[in-house]
């Protein structure tokens, strides 16, 4: 059988927010591509339903909110020896920069920011990480095109490519690699709740030459940055946006 640098076969990968959305599929296609997955997520009744459309076997959930203390402890313990891993868990609330608060800043930036940079280092301190990782973080275009009303928003996802940066130069040591995959607007349960609460998605499909993604397009992306097929990436940031940002930049 000849070699293919996409599959996953012989890895394990931990993948956050897989109870919905992008984590969801991410975790689905990394499945697919022979990969063995530890799922985690807030919700564990849609964790597990996640965790029922896994092709092969050997895959485990660990229902946990990453903001709770004592969580990320106990999914580093769970997750065991780890190839890669995904962080997919996050948060976007639309709220004007004159009405930020505390609150605000505590809850986007504890999901965006907080929980997979303590995760990671929490996977490290373990040593669960294993010699040639590939660590994920999933971003979004908004920190490339800052739309109204999603100021701290755009900040989480902007501050996790400099930490991948960082991160990325620490760990080369031992082979591993640190990239951000930046999706444009996908349809999934987050962009819904966007649009019903005053994002104007009809203006920004109109913009983005091929239309609206789907989770499969970033999962795609996803698996490509796990696998050997990316093995010469690390620091970079992967834009998956149909489009979108190509046509803003001037």
């Amino acid at each position: 059988m000849s070699f293919n640098p996409f599959s996953l076969a012989g890895r394990r990968l931990l993948v956050t927010g897989a109870s919905s959305g992008i984590g969801r599929q991410i975790a689905i296609s990394c499945a697919e591509m022979g990969g063995t997955v530890v799922l985690t997520g807030r919700h564990g009744e849609r964790l597990h339903d996640t965790l029922g459309h896994l092709a092969g076997s050997g895959h485990s959930a660990v229902a946990a909110d990453l903001l709770e203390t004592g969580a990320i402890d106990r999914v580093v313990a769970e997750a065991g020896a780890l190839d890669g891993v995904v962080h997919a868990a996050g948060i976007a609330r639309m709220v004007p920069f004159r009405m930020i608060s505390h609150a605000h800043l505590d809850d986007v930036l504890g999901l965006n920011v907080h929980a997979p940079l303590l995760l990671t280092k929490a996977l490290l301190a373990k040593r669960s990480l294993q010699q040639g990782a590939s660590i994920v973080f999933v971003g979004a275009v908004a920190s490339e095109v800052g739309p109204v009303a999603t100021a701290v928003y755009s900040a989480s996802k902007a501050a996790l490519l400099g930490a991948a940066r960082t991160l990325a130069l620490e760990v080369a040591k031992h082979k591993m690699r640190a990239n951000v995959l930046s999706p444009g607007y996908v349809r999934t349960p987050l962009l819904d709740a966007l649009g019903r609460n005053g994002a104007k998605i009809d203006e920004l499909l109109d913009i983005t030459p091929l239309g609206l993604g789907e989770p499969i397009d970033v999962a795609h992306a996803a698996v490509f940055l796990l696998s050997d097929a990316s093995r010469w990436m690390t620091r970079s940031l992967f834009i998956a946006d149909g489009g979108l940002t190509s046509r803003m930049s001037i």
